[in-house]
């Protein structure tokens, strides 16, 4: 299933490493990674992933990652996934 993780993150060194690293480690595959800077100086990430396990445990891990400030996760539509 494929999901997207929305994230906001502080802008320090080695954040998205970290970030993308987490969900590699946890069996996510990444497909598509945007980032915005926000008015506040953080960054908002939306990562598109590829797993068949739950995204739930993998948004409470990412929540304590160093400089993630906040995790929300989605299911992409089949419609989106199929035009991809």
């Amino acid at each position: 299933m494929r999901y997207r993780l929305d994230l906001k993150v502080k802008p320090a060194e080695g954040a998205l490493v970290r970030v993308i690293g987490m969900v590699e480690r946890r069996g996510f595959a990444p497909r598509a990674l945007h980032a915005t800077p926000d008015a506040d100086g953080r960054w908002t990430l939306q990562i598109e992933v590829d797993s068949p396990r739950p995204v739930e445990t993998l948004c409470r891990q990412l929540a304590k990652v160093y400089d993630c400030e906040s995790v929300q996760a989605s299911p992409v539509e089949a419609s989106l996934e199929a035009a991809a």
